[in-house]
């Protein structure tokens, strides 16, 4: 029994940490996020809603400075005030943001945002497990090994992630009438935008794929649905 007490405790460690995570960030998006009221963003969401056949897709500013969209564990979408600031300021078009929140409404349909939470409360369970277990045959050196495994999973998950909800708006947005050539442009812009707001490397591109490995899966996509297409 003794043998297993390392994992039992980081697993009622992981459990403890997915609650208060969740609890958390509930709370943070609660006290600093209001309902998105722009017309001609409204227009475009219709049009995706239409397409979901759901009555409104809502979605919120989230009022923190950095380029991002984020999808919460309980469902909701959120675009952050830099981003509707470059979107206001011209540098983003309605379209372009239109496939963030078509991006982000992958992660809610595709159970992403709930088990990105478990993964996380996982991944720290894991950590822990091996930190304990490597430590002992490798004193000093074995919380660093297991830091750097469980880096490797979570990044791997995470561009795993984004391939799939780049494929879930790219559906919704052909479905919608908006196409993906917006959902491709914006690829282009965001190094420079996400760079812009934070003055060096963001962790947005450490956790994302390539852009050009995106826009050429959307466009693999593309040419798979031509030739579908082609045939009926």
């Amino acid at each position: 029994m003794l043998k297993f007490t390392p994992i039992l405790l980081a697993v009622l460690y992981a459990l403890a940490m997915y609650r208060f995570s969740a609890w958390r960030t509930a709370r943070e998006l609660d006290a600093r996020s209001t309902e998105l009221a722009d017309p001609l963003l409204k227009v475009l969401c219709d049009r995706m809603a239409a397409a979901l056949d759901l009555p409104k897709i809502r979605v919120h500013i989230y009022e923190i400075a950095p380029v991002n969209g984020l999808a919460a564990p309980d469902g909701r979408i959120f675009i952050t005030r830099g981003f509707y600031d470059r979107y206001r300021a011209g540098e983003v078009s309605a379209d372009e943001l239109a496939s963030v929140i078509a991006h982000e409404l992958g992660h809610v349909a595709l159970g992403h945002t709930r088990r990105r939470m478990i993964d996380f409360s996982g991944q720290n369970a894991l950590r822990t497990a091996l930190a304990m277990v490597l430590s002992r045959f490798l004193p000093g050196l074995g919380a660093m090994i297991a830091n750097f495994l469980t880096m490797l999973l979570a990044a791997r998950l995470s561009r795993s992630d984004e391939f799939e909800a780049d494929a879930y708006a790219a559906a919704l947005l052909t479905k919608a009438g908006i196409g993906t050539a917006p959902q491709k442009s914006l690829f282009a812009k965001l190094e420079r935008l996400t760079q812009a707001s934070h003055g060096a490397v963001p962790a947005w591109l450490m956790s994302h794929p390539k852009v050009e490995e995106r826009i050429a899966a959307i466009e693999k996509l593309e040419e798979r649905w031509r030739q579908i297409d082609g045939r009926t």
